[in-house]
C-alpha cells in the first residue's frame, strides 16, 4: 500500500523542519517511476558466464590489459577511466587517431535492447568487441587475439570457464572473450543518490525526510517532468529510453564528412553475427531476438543517437554524441536555445525552444546534479 497517496490528498505542499515537498500528486507518481535504484538485474541469457564470479574478476582484469590491443598500446580502461566514471573528460576519445564520438559511461549497461551512440549492437558482449577489432581502436584480430591469449596469463582462467582454447576457433575465443568482459561490465552500477532518498521517502510517504531534498532541486524536477518535457526520452529508473532521438547536435565532422548515427549503425547490427538472433548467442529461446529481427531503417535515422543514462551525469562531462557541450549549464542552454533548422524536418516534432529563466535554468542543473552519487 503506497501511504503518499493518501497523505498527498491531503495536503499538496507540506511545511518541514528543513523546507518543503513543493511535487503535485500527479508529480509524485511520476517520480516514483524513477526508481527503485538499483535495480534487481537478472543475468544475461545470451552470455553463459553472465553472474559468473571467476569471468567477472578475468573480465575485469582484461578490461585493464593493454594486452586486448594488438600492440599493446591501449586498453578498454583508456577510453573508460575507472576514475572518471568509466568515460573520459576530453570530447572525443584518442585512439589510432581522433575518434568521432565522446566515450561513453560504461555504468549501468546491464539489460539494454541497444548498446552504442549508435545502437550497433544489441548486447552487451558483443558491443564489447566492436573497440578490439577496430583499425582505429585496438586493431586487433580474431587470429592474433588467440595466439596471444594462448601464450599468457589469462589463458588458465579462460579454460576454467570455456574449456581448451586449442581446440576452438579464433572467433569463438574471440566473442567468449567479448562475453567476459561484457561480464565484468553488468558489475559498473551506480549508487542510489540524494534523488533516491527523495524518491525512497516520497514512495514509504515519509514526506518530512523528502522536505530535506532541496527546494531548487525539486524545482528542477518540476521542469524535467513538465515544462522541458525532458522525461520525453530520460524515463524510467535509468533516466532513458535508451532508443534514437534528434538533440539538434551537428552532425557534421568536417566540411565533407558527416556522423551518421543510428542510420549507420542499423547496418552494422543487420550484418553482425553477433546479435541475440544469431549462432553465438547462448540463449537458446533467442530472448530479445525480436527487435534486430524487426528493425529495420530509414531515412529518419540519420543523425540520431541513442539517448544517454543521466544517472551520474554530474561526473561525465563533456556531453552529446561529439562531447561538444561542456557541462551541464551548456547542455541546459542549448535545448533552451535549440536551433530548430538543425532539426531533421521527417524527424520527431519534439523539441522546441525552453526560453527558461536563468533561474530555472540553475534548478534544472541543481536537480540533475542530484542524480549523481551522495559524497559525504
Amino acid at each position: 500500500m503506497r501511504h503518499w497517496a493518501v497523505l498527498v490528498a491531503m495536503v499538496v505542499q507540506v511545511s518541514a523542519v528543513h523546507g518543503e515537498v513543493l511535487l503535485s500528486e500527479a508529480e509524485i507518481s511520476q517520480t516514483l517511476s524513477f526508481g527503485p535504484w538499483p535495480p534487481s538485474l537478472e543475468t544475461d541469457p545470451s552470455n553463459r558466464v553472465s553472474g559468473d564470479s571467476r569471468a567477472i574478476a578475468l573480465g575485469g582484469a582484461l578490461f585493464r590489459d593493454p594486452i586486448l590491443s594488438v600492440d599493446g598500446a591501449f586498453s578498454c580502461a583508456s577510453c573508460h577511466l575507472p576514475e572518471n566514471a568509466f568515460t573520459i573528460p576530453q570530447a572525443r576519445a584518442l585512439g589510432r587517431a581522433m575518434l568521432d564520438r565522446n566515450s561513453p559511461s560504461l555504468r549501468n549497461l546491464a539489460g539494454l535492447r541497444w548498446y552504442g551512440w549508435g545502437g550497433k549492437s544489441d548486447n552487451l558482449w558483443a558491443a564489447s568487441l566492436h573497440p578490439i577489432l577496430d583499425e582505429l581502436e585496438m586493431a586487433n584480430t580474431a587470429e592474433n587475439w588467440k595466439d596471444v591469449l594462448q601464450g599468457g596469463l589469462y589463458s588458465r582462467g579462460y579454460e576454467a570457464l570455456f574449456g581448451p582454447l586449442a581446440a576452438q576457433p579464433p572467433e569463438q575465443v574471440l566473442v567468449n572473450t567479448g562475453k567476459l568482459l561484457a561480464a565484468y561490465q553488468e558489475t559498473l552500477v551506480t549508487a542510489p543518490t540524494a534523488f533516491d532518498a527523495f524518491r525512497d521517502a516520497l514512495e514509504r510517504g515519509d514526506l518530512v525526510a523528502a522536505a530535506s531534498y532541496p527546494e531548487t532541486a525539486q524545482q528542477g524536477l518540476q521542469l524535467f517532468l513538465g515544462e522541458g518535457n525532458c522525461v520525453f526520452c530520460h524515463s524510467g529508473p535509468r533516466f532513458s529510453n535508451n532508443e534514437f532521438h534528434d538533440a539538434g547536435v551537428p552532425y557534421f565532422l568536417s566540411e565533407t564528412e558527416v556522423d551518421p548515427g543510428r542510420f549507420a549503425g542499423l547496418q552494422t547490427l543487420l550484418s553482425s553475427p553477433y546479435t541475440l538472433n544469431g549462432i553465438w548467442s547462448d540463449d537458446s529461446q533467442k530472448g530479445g531476438a525480436w527487435a534486430v529481427q524487426s528493425v529495420r531503417q530509414s531515412h529518419a535515422d540519420f543523425g540520431t543517437f541513442r539517448t544517454p543514462s543521466l544517472r551520474g551525469v554530474a561526473e561525465t562531462m563533456p556531453y552529446m554524441h561529439d562531447g561538444s557541450l561542456k557541462d551541464l549549464n551548456a547542455v541546459i542552454r542549448h535545448y533552451n536555445e535549440i536551433d530548430l533548422d538543425r532539426m531533421h524536418a521527417d524527424g520527431e516534432a519534439v523539441l522546441s525552444p525552453l526560453e527558461l529563466s536563468e533561474r530555472q535554468i540553475a534548478s534544472l542543473v541543481a536537480f540533475l546534479k542530484t542524480l549523481s552519487e551522495i559524497r559525504e
